[in-house]
């Protein structure tokens, strides 16, 4: 009996148009099976989100063999609950985010609907990887990542990953990558995030915008400064975000009344 391959869940928050989910596809055909189950249009920043105040629908968009294509009107979460309820036949062996457009190192992974897509599925306890490269323009290349997204993802389809843990990978923006980085999560934060503006029928309106400051620059553990120095940075994330630190703590508190 032939074996089957293995079954790729993809999304992004990038759209299903996107050239870096397309491009993802293009690098893991020859992997397995894919089904893409993406958003109908750019989520950018939508993280967990999930949609529960109106009806989500998706369409087939494409089909050939040993690849299906889809889109949904909900978040990227919504894409990932959805096709696990309705389109795929069996288990995923591995569910991906991305490629995502631009960096989703450091507390990006709080914010990053392709991340989102990624914790959905650890969630779901199927080994889960995101993508993204620190270029932000539609036409971004893309070219360079793809046979280290194949082998990455060909090393967790086979070895798996621990319950609870997934990984956030990122590229550098460069065409030649020195290595790859196990990394921690960079400690910093966004800072300037707003921009005021005059709206020419009077008011003020805002853009998000923002300045990142690392308060670790010089760590060579982090992602960021892998990134920086031209080094892919594979970040392992774990779901639970629980303190154990404090608990101790927490538990000297007289916190009855």
């Amino acid at each position: 009996m032939e074996k089957k391959k293995p079954l790729i869940l993809l999304s992004n928050d990038d759209g299903v148009s996107a050239k870096g989910i397309n491009e993802l596809i293009r690098g893991l055909r020859e992997v397995g099976d894919i089904i893409v189950m993406a958003p109908d249009g750019p989520r950018s920043g939508a993280s967990g989100a999930i949609t529960s105040e109106h009806p989500v629908r998706f369409c087939k968009v494409h089909e050939e063999e040993g690849l299906m294509i889809y889109k949904c009107n909900g978040t990227p979460v919504d894409c990932i609950k959805l096709a696990l309820h309705a389109i795929v036949p069996r288990r995923p062996d591995v569910v991906i985010g991305g490629i995502n457009h631009g960096d989703n190192s450091a507390v990006n992974v709080h914010y990053s609907g392709t991340m989102g897509v990624v914790i959905e599925g650890c969630l779901k306890g199927i080994p889960s990887i995101g993508y993204s490269l620190c270029n932000h323009f539609a036409d971004a290349d893309f070219s360079p990542l793809l046979p280290y997204v194949r082998r990455i993802t060909e090393e967790v389809i086979e070895n798996g990953l621990p319950v609870g843990v997934c990984l956030n990978v990122n590229f550098p923006n460069t065409s030649v990558y020195k290595g790859v980085r196990i990394c921690r999560q960079t400690n910093g934060t966004w800072d300037k995030e707003w921009k005021c503006c005059q709206h020419p029928r009077g008011g003020e309106y805002y853009w998000l915008t923002g300045e990142f400051v690392n308060f670790e620059s010089d760590a060579e553990d982090t992602d960021h400064w892998a990134l920086k120095h031209g080094y892919v940075a594979i970040t392992p994330t774990q779901i639970d975000v629980t303190a154990y630190g404090v608990m101790n703590e927490l538990k000297s508190w007289d916190l009855n009344v």
